[in-house]
């Protein structure tokens, strides 16, 4: 097995809901004593030892959670894939020989792997979601700034949350109940009323292959929930140029304002250390680089248009139900489609959304995930579904 974790530990649990519970941490978060690597050995040797925990990890080994060991990311958090060209690939249990999806890759496969019983991890744009639904596992992609980000290194603040992948749905519950800031956000504004309707849009169904439609829409339906079946966009987001949908308008928004804000993050730094790269992610902080303040302008109209898209289809009560990914997990060594991933996750990051992935079946014996988003602050109505 190609192990998750660059780091084994096993630091000691306490009483609480929590209580013998295994924690295995992504190595984004601080824990004190235990070097954080960011998934980049220069990283590692340009950053000092913390001396205290991230605020996650402080509250779930508060609650009784038991850390067994700091695990394998994607370099900086900047990728979906699952690899790391220092650490290499951790093993996907639910599909072996195939990528267990990123950035929280290690934290997705220890718990897959019955190594730990939580995977503390990160999602800027899909890294919980997207493992989640490679590896069969239950993933919590919170409203953005409900759970504090203290003692983790960032990619895009604007985008970054934390949340846990988890084997089941009353473990996820329990642990996100213990991460969720229940004083954060607009409490005047947060949605109360239980999910009933879902919104099943064909504009984004309709590019989803057959195979993943197949394996996911019966999850969809069996929630019990009414449906509506209609389109996501009613009308396009503003930028959307003549034959470009408005869901890849989205995408590319998306990954401009990701990419500015991960250059402002660690240009300084990358320009400090000269730190060696994978291809992948070498290739998005050069091209980070020179995004100028036109693309930046242009981009933010378009995540205005999807906060307004969301507010509108997404009211108290109601959620997208859409796949978590695109189909099942790659082979290592082959190309992602890694457009066509973001599409699908896009949309949640653009609008500070909780996203919640579930199990919804397989494809050629192989997990895909359901994902399902409502409006920011709905975090706890999503985790009732799961």
């Amino acid at each position: 097995m190609s192990d998750p974790f660059v780091t084994r530990l096993d630091l000691p649990s306490g009483a609480g809901p929590l209580a013998g519970l295994r924690l295995a941490v992504k190595d984004l978060f601080d824990l004190a004593g235990t070097p954080t690597g960011a998934g980049n050995p220069r990283w590692r040797e340009t950053h000092e030892t913390p001396a205290k925990d991230a605020e996650a990890v402080a509250r779930l080994r508060d609650a009784g959670a038991r850390v067994v060991g700091k695990t394998i990311t994607d370099e900086l958090a900047w990728s979906l894939n699952g690899t790391n060209a220092h650490y290499g690939t951790p093993d996907n249990p639910a599909a072996p020989g195939r990528v267990p999806g990123g950035s929280s890759s290690g934290s997705a496969s220890a718990v897959a792997a019955g190594l730990a019983d939580i995977g503390l991890g990160t999602d800027t744009g899909g890294s919980i979601r997207v493992p989640a639904s490679y590896c069969g596992l239950y993933g919590l992609r919170p409203t953005h700034g409900r759970v504090s980000l203290a003692g983790a290194v960032p990619l895009a603040p604007s985008f970054d949350t934390a949340g846990v992948l988890t084997r089941d749905a009353a473990t996820l519950r329990l642990a996100m109940g213990v991460l969720l800031d229940r004083d954060a956000g607009e409490r005047r504004t947060r949605p109360t009323a239980p999910i009933t309707r879902l919104l099943v849009p064909q504009d984004v169904w309709d590019d989803i292959p057959e195979a993943t439609r197949e394996a996911v829409m019966p999850e969809v339906e069996a929630l019990g929930l009414a449906i509506e079946y209609g389109p996501l966009f009613k009308t396009p987001v503003d930028g959307t140029e003549p034959g470009t949908s408005p869901l890849e308008t989205a995408r590319v928004a998306y990954a401009t304002l990701q990419a500015w804000e991960a250059w402002q993050a660690h240009g300084a730094w990358i320009e400090a250390h000269a730190p060696e790269f994978g291809q992948g992610v070498a290739a998005r902080f050069r091209a980070a680089a020179s995004i100028g303040s036109t693309d930046i302008a242009a981009a933010q109209r378009v995540r205005s248009g999807v906060v307004a898209l969301v507010r509108d289809r997404l009211p108290d009560g109601v959620a997208l139900a859409i796949p978590a990914a695109p189909g099942p997990a790659i082979r290592i060594g082959e190309q992602p489609d890694r457009e066509a991933i973001v599409r699908l996750t896009c949309l949640a990051g653009l609008a500070g959304a909780p996203g919640l992935a579930v199990p919804a079946g397989t494809v050629d014996g192989l997990p895909v995930g359901l994902q399902l988003v409502a409006a920011p602050g709905a975090d706890e109505r999503l985790l009732e579904l799961a």
